[in-house]
This record gives C-alpha cells, sequence and structure tokens, in this order.
C-alpha cells in the first residue's frame, strides 16, 4: 500500500540550499535520501551516483555546485538535473533514482512505492 509520509517543513528547503535528508528501504537496502528545493519546486532523490554507488555530498547536505544549478557528486564530478535527476556531465551511468514528493499545508511529505519504503528502527 503506497502511503505519504512526513519529511519536514516547506521553510525547511531553500532554493540551492542545504538538502533535508532523509533514510529509506530502497529494494530491501537501507539507503540515504534527501530532499532539495530548486526553482521552487521540492525534489528528492537517493544519496547515491551512478558512476560508483557513493553518497554524493560533499559536505553534509550540501549538493549543489558552486552556481546551484546542477547536483553534483563531490568524488566523481558527475552533474545531475535538479529537476529530473538526469546526468548532465561527468562519469554518470544513468540518473538519480528520483522519489516523489508533494507539498502540502506547508508540509513537505515523500512517496512510498512497491520498492520504497520508510526506514524503520
Amino acid at each position: 500500500m503506497r502511503e505519504w509520509i512526513p519529511l519536514c517543513n516547506s521553510a525547511d528547503l531553500q532554493d540551492g540550499g542545504r538538502a533535508v535528508p532523509f533514510d529509506v528501504v530502497y529494494g530491501g537496502q537501507t539507503c540515504r535520501a534527501f530532499a532539495v528545493r530548486h526553482e521552487g519546486q521540492v525534489q528528492a532523490y537517493l544519496n547515491r551516483c551512478t558512476h560508483v554507488a557513493m553518497e554524493l555530498d560533499f559536505q553534509p547536505d550540501r549538493f549543489f555546485d558552486a552556481s546551484g544549478q546542477w547536483l553534483m557528486c563531490a568524488t566523481h564530478g558527475a552533474t545531475y538535473s535538479p529537476v529530473t535527476g538526469e546526468c548532465a556531465g561527468g562519469p554518470c551511468r544513468g540518473g538519480l533514482v528520483k522519489i516523489t514528493l508533494a507539498e502540502q499545508h506547508q508540509v513537505v511529505h515523500w512517496h512510498t512505492e512497491y520498492n520504497l519504503k520508510p526506514f524503520e528502527f
């Protein structure tokens, strides 16, 4: 059964700013994910570079390059579109795994899928 999981307050995500990290179970494995805001829209992805399965952020919760236009893997320099997660340059093998978000009543929620569940302690 699919459900909406509250993630954060809308104000926690600023354009090109810090991400809000969260843990999920994707395909049976616990993974880190992150949500960002770009050009007013909220987006979320698994925190996993497609070049080598490593986390992208160069500092905790920092994913945007210096221009604030691309998500960048700090280890390999691969860049991704913050809107679609598609590879924009560098050593990518496809795009980031996108997580569906919705923003209602000043709260951001993420959507579970058949292979994407909340992490439970």
